[in-house]
Parts: structure tokens; sequence; C-alpha cells
């Protein structure tokens, strides 16, 4: 018995299987071409400092096709890859750390940053666009902190759940003991160890990265102790007149690095376009005309 194939069914059922193979495939495929695109201009970026560049880069994530919201932050894995990287510098080889984070775990952020103030070679921690908290104390542990000019550091008091500690200490200060919950109380005995231990901490890794007594006694006071809310903006001018070792010298390729990074967008319509074209000044004189 024999059965007559019609060319036309057999093609559409070949494009059919090829067009949902497509679909499963594009997805993994397009993070392969963009963990290359990273690969290469990180080792282009290698190249042109002669360092280690290391990225420490969180964005919201999406989990699978429900859209559910993923904050990442920094966590012991981190502190894990990191350190790898690190042991496998060379000694004298400067490394270069680009950050970008709404902070983290405070081990995992304390191992990174005694792990780069140990690093013999030059240690230069690069922020685009905002490192705070844990982030913040990653960078107090580099010789050079890079940031743009908008970049921003944060504070790095800390904190006990959802309230500060500073906060949760003044609330023993200001209260008679009798009337003070127990619950309270002990949190308030947790809140002054950890604002004593978050002090003494940056104090010293400042010591230990050449900064003078006075401002790693000012800096440690400052940032450590609640003078501001926990997410207030420290900006270049600001760390620049604490004294710490600061420019706004960022590498044109950090900046393409981040474009790598893209925030995973939720809804069809962006909150932000523009043309992606640098204008100069004679084109902009030309288009007012």
């Amino acid at each position: 018995m024999y059965y007559y194939l019609d060319p036309f069914s057999v093609l559409m059922n070949f494009l059919w299987w090829f067009l949902i193979l497509f679909v499963i495939l594009q997805p993994w495929l397009s993070k392969i071409q963009l963990q290359r695109a990273r690969e290469s201009l990180i080792r282009r970026l290698e190249q042109k400092r002669k360092s280690r560049v290391i990225t420490l880069i969180h964005r919201q994530e999406t989990l699978g096709f429900l859209g559910i919201p993923l904050f990442r932050f920094i966590n012991i894995e981190d502190s894990e890859e990191i350190l790898r990287a690190i042991r496998m510098t060379p000694d004298d080889m400067p490394i270069d750390l680009i950050v970008h984070t709404p902070g983290g775990l405070v081990l995992a952020a304390t191992q990174i940053a005694n792990a780069l103030a140990d690093h013999k070679g030059e240690v230069r921690v690069i922020v685009p666009h905002y490192a705070m908290s844990g982030g913040t104390l990653i960078a107090l542990a580099a010789d050079k902190i890079i940031l743009d000019k908008h970049a921003v550091l944060g504070p790095v008091d800390p904190q006990l759940g959802q309230y500060p500690a500073a906060s949760i200490k003044k609330v023993l200060e200001r209260k008679p003991v009798e009337k003070i919950e127990d619950q309270t109380l002990i949190l308030g005995d947790v809140a002054q160890k950890a604002l004593h231990q978050m002090k003494d901490y940056v104090y010293n890794l400042l010591l230990k990265k050449g900064y003078s007594e006075e401002v790693a006694q000012r800096v440690a006071q400052d940032f450590t102790q609640g003078k501001w809310t926990h997410d207030y903006p420290l900006t270049y001018e600001i760390l620049k007149e604490y004294g710490l070792r600061v420019s706004t010298d960022v590498p044109e390729e950090v900046y393409e690095l981040m474009a790598l990074y893209p925030q995973p967008k939720q809804n069809a319509v962006p909150s932000v376009q523009y043309i992606p074209l640098p204008y100069k000044n004679s084109q902009n004189s030309e288009t007012t005309r």
C-alpha cells in the first residue's frame, strides 16, 4: 500500500516544528550570546587596564513565565565566587571590581571586603550607578573608589530586620526600662552590639587601607551610627569631603558592560525611551535651526 505525501503539507509540518524548536531554544541561545558578549568586553577591559576585572552586578530578575520579581542582593554565593577570583589573581596584579548592588548580607560583604583589603596589588572598585549598604562596605576596602559623577554609595549602619539598629538603640535611651517590652530590650542589646561591631570594623578597615586616624574615625562614626537614613545617597562630593580616595574616571567599557545587563522588561511599553545615539554639539545646533 502506498501513501501520497503532499509536499506542501510536509513543508508546513517542518516549518511548524522548526518554529516550536526555535521558540524553545531562543532564550537559551540569547543567554549564551549575551554571556559571550560580556566575557569579550571584560577581556577587553582587562587588557586595557592590565588587571583582573570582576563584576558584582545585581538586577531585578523575573521567574519563569509568571513574571514573579526576584530581588537579588549580596549573598554567600557571591562572596565564594569573588574570593575564588581573587585567589586566582597574582598578588601583584591590580583588581577592578565593578559593583552595582542594593547591598545584602553583612557576612558576605565583609568576607569580600577582607579579601580585597588583603590583596597586595592595587584594588579599584568601580561604581557606574550605585553601591549601597554592603556594596559601600566593599568599596571602602578599595585603594581607589571610581564613581560616575552621578553615582552614589550609602550608609553602612546595621539593620535588624526592618528597623535600623541606631533607632532601636534610641528607644532604650528615651524610655524608662520598666516601660520597654522584653523583646525590645533584647533587640536593643543586639542593636548596640551591631553598631559597635560595624563601627570598629570600618575604622580598622580604613586604617588598613592607609587612611589617617582622623579620616577613619570620622567615616566610621558617621557611616555606621545612623547619622542618615539607610538609603541616603552619598555622592562623590560627600565622599571626597570625608577624605576618601575617589575619582570619576569610569572607563567607557564599564558603561558598555552595564548595557549587557538589561533590566527585565515586565511591561510592553518602556518607561524610559530615547534615541540611542550620542549627540555632538554641532548636531544639536543644526537640529535647532
